[in-house]
């Protein structure tokens, strides 16, 4: 069986210099001018990346199988749109960094209740995912004049996109921090903020990049897939409220859901990975909800269910390395 990439392999090429042209492009000329120099390249990008094509062609036809009713497979035609998805995306990622997303682009279900905490001083905990456009979550800082909001990510640009949303909207109440393992310092600094009434948002459904922390195997779209535990150990931790974020693209609007997951994540000792395991699926559970409300909007361009695969034929062990905070 061919070892399939991680995720983190994929490195992004020149995201510096690019996303500052086609920001550049986007402020001076608007979005109908950025469609002709981002479609192109995204279409070559489709038509050279044979892995990402055959990835988003399998996620398709499992969709197709699992859920009929959408009308979607596994065609050449149905990916090529799942790309251009992805463009429409980068584009509403450069409005949202410009300052260019309003309140009236943006509409909510489910706020009221993250709103009360945050008014109690509370912080909280949001378990987010690549399903949709977490850079819309800027315009969530601007709901209340307090509010600040860290990101974590696993991407190596995360100090180049902070200095590129800081150049176009110095005030700006979001922060990105990039990381590759969980740590106690990490623990530590998302405590903080969590006692200053901040939101810390973390996506919740990609493996560790070392491959070496903690996974689960669940149900997702028919098929065991692994999520990490990381995250969900992590919001224990932070002893706070923990909501599921997603963020679609409906009708022209950028629809956010907040649903309230629990008061506070508990893991204890004895039966931790029973409830570790019941954690981590009903989350994917949540996932797949709003997954089967906008498939194409799914930019997980690599075989999502291949570890989970491998590792039962090659016999992996799947708990390697405990968190270090733990």
């Amino acid at each position: 069986m061919r070892k399939s990439t991680h995720w983190a392999q994929m490195e992004e090429g020149g995201v510096d210099l690019g996303m500052r042209f086609l920001l550049r492009i986007y402020l001076l000329f608007g979005r109908t001018v950025l469609q002709l120099f981002l479609y192109p390249v995204v279409s070559y990008y489709w038509l050279v990346n044979r892995q990402a094509r055959k990835a988003s062609q399998a996620y398709l036809a499992r969709i197709a199988g699992f859920a009929p009713a959408l009308n979607l497979s596994g065609s050449a035609c149905s990916s090529y749109r799942h790309f251009i998805s992805f463009a429409n995306a980068i584009i509403d990622k450069l409005a949202a960094w410009s300052g260019a997303l309003s309140l009236a682009d943006v509409k909510y279900h489910g706020r009221d209740q993250l709103l009360a905490e945050i008014e109690k001083g509370q912080g909280a905990v949001l378990l987010g995912s690549h399903l949709g456009n977490l850079e819309v979550c800027r315009v969530i800082a601007y709901l209340d004049k307090k509010m600040r909001i860290t990101v974590l990510v696993h991407t190596k640009h995360a100090e180049k996109f902070n200095r590129l949303l800081n150049q176009y909207s110095p005030n700006s109440r979001l922060n990105l921090i990039q990381v590759t393992e969980i740590t106690a310092a990490t623990s530590i600094l998302l405590s903080d903020k969590i006692a200053k009434g901040e939101l810390v948002i973390i996506t919740a459904d990609r493996t560790p990049v070392n491959n070496q922390q903690r996974v689960s195997k669940v149900d997702f779209l028919g098929a065991k897939a692994l999520f990490p535990q990381g995250p969900f150990i992590l919001a224990s931790l932070m002893k706070c409220p923990v909501y599921t974020l997603f963020c679609l693209k409906q009708q022209g609007k950028h629809v956010i859901y907040f649903e309230h997951f629990s008061d506070c994540l508990k893991f204890p000792r004895k039966d931790r990975e029973q409830a570790l395991q019941e954690t981590i699926q009903q989350y994917a559970d949540k996932l797949q909800h709003y997954c089967l409300k906008e498939p194409l909007q799914w930019f997980n361009f690599f075989d999502f269910w291949s570890d989970a695969e491998s590792r039962v034929s090659n016999g992996h062990q799947e708990n390697v390395t405990r968190l270090t905070c733990l």
